[in-house]
């Protein structure tokens, strides 16, 4: 189950939702588009003022009914392996790939369709440099090639979502490119944040600049990953400006980031209906959706998420447990408490519930999936672009 102890405080920036949640159907994943736009503002400014290049991470949002609003801001996409890199096309602008490894049929499709290519190995570039001098003197086109590094400074909590942890698999550390042959090599790629500010990205800029300064010297371009929580209110996002900015000037590189939760933060909605209460100690009202399968993160950090209306125990007069749909025992919330009694047939509203959610979700137990909506509040317009059923659960399966 997951903690009762920790919410993160960006989610009580999220406002209520501007839509009946009584006249739509349950459960719903629902994605404000005002509130998108203001996250791709504040990500454009970042791009304006820095000079640096703002990517969407598709492993965090892939929402590619919303492309359109984030086309008009966003440089491109950078994926996790060929299927991102193909809805990465998609979106119609850069398309930047990296993965722990890839294998000759994946290279031969993602090539044709990317701009830059990270390798996580010296091994994987030398493999596949061969495929790209080959499409490069056949079609005049090749992705730029990078290898992602290791800078070996990491102020993440979560050794889950940490990728410069001790013996972690992601990036070449320095040591081990002593005395290589780096020819060929264009681009430089880090990425040593997880939900983090600017003053810990400048940290890790000063570790990759120590680690890597012939590298640095060599390369066109400097990937620095993920992982900046650019669009919560208490950013820094000034900091941010200058830090790119300053390492653009100081080395003379292109510079890309890449965030993906900050695309969606505080932008989705995660809509339920109460089904039964069953009497345990501690009331568990089971909700139509699941924890484990359609917001599995909460299990996974762990965090609890916030419900609009709802506080922690003893904060309010009536404490119910959160139960999902699945048989697993441990698809549960604990740590809530409400100022009425909870009837079946209540909607309940999760905030945040548009990153690291759709991207993650299951058929575990043929639990149907939410529907994925869209709400205008411009138009007032509801729309429903995924309704999911039977035949989704089944064709999962062999």
């Amino acid at each position: 189950m997951a903690s009762t102890d920790f919410t993160p405080p960006h989610v009580f920036e999220q406002p209520a939702p501007a839509f009946d949640i009584s006249a739509i159907e349950s459960p719903a994943y629902v994605v404000d588009l005002s509130l998108l736009k203001k996250n791709m503002e504040k990500l454009n400014r970042v791009q304006a003022e820095s000079g640096a290049r703002v990517l969407l991470a598709l492993k965090g949002f892939s929402m590619f009914s919303v492309f359109p609003q984030m086309r008009e801001y966003l440089s491109g996409c950078c994926a996790s392996g060929l299927h991102e890199a193909l809805l990465a096309q998609e979106f119609g602008k850069e398309v930047h790939v990296y993965a722990p490894a890839f294998k000759p049929d994946e290279m031969r499709q993602i090539i044709p369709i990317s701009h830059h290519l990270s390798f996580n190995s010296l091994a994987q570039f030398r493999k596949f440099q061969p495929m790209l001098d080959a499409a490069k003197a056949a079609t005049g086109h090749a992705p730029s090639p990078g290898i992602r590094v290791n800078p070996e400074h990491s102020e993440v909590e979560v050794s889950l979502y940490d990728p410069c942890s001790p013996g972690c698999r992601l990036g070449i550390r320095a040591d081990s490119l002593e005395g290589e042959d780096l020819s060929g090599i264009e681009g430089l790629h880090f990425h040593a944040l997880c939900e983090q500010d600017a003053d810990v990205l400048e940290r890790v800029v000063a570790a990759a600049e120590k680690r890597f300064p012939k590298l640095l010297e060599q390369v066109q371009w400097v990937n620095m990953g993920g992982g900046h929580h650019i669009t919560r209110n208490d950013y820094d996002v000034e900091r941010l400006i200058r830090v790119l900015r300053t390492f653009r000037e100081r080395w003379g590189k292109e510079v890309y980031i890449e965030p993906g939760e900050a695309a969606g933060l505080n932008t989705g909605y995660l809509i339920a209906e109460v089904q039964d209460i069953v009497p345990t100690p501690i009331p568990t009202i089971i909700l139509d959706l699941s924890i484990t399968a359609h917001m599995p993160d909460t299990l996974e950090m762990p965090y609890r998420p916030h419900i609009f209306g709802a506080g922690r125990p003893g904060e309010f007069p009536h404490e119910y447990r959160i139960g999902g749909m699945t048989c697993l025992a441990g698809d549960m919330l604990e740590g809530y408490s409400f100022p009425e009694r909870l009837h079946v047939g209540q909607r309940l509203v999760f905030a945040d519930m548009a990153h690291y959610t759709m991207v993650k979700t299951t058929t575990f137990n043929g639990v149907p999936h939410p529907d994925i909506a869209i709400y205008d509040p411009a138009t007032k317009q509801y729309r429903v672009v995924r309704r999911f059923g039977y035949e989704d659960f089944r064709n999962k399966l062999s």
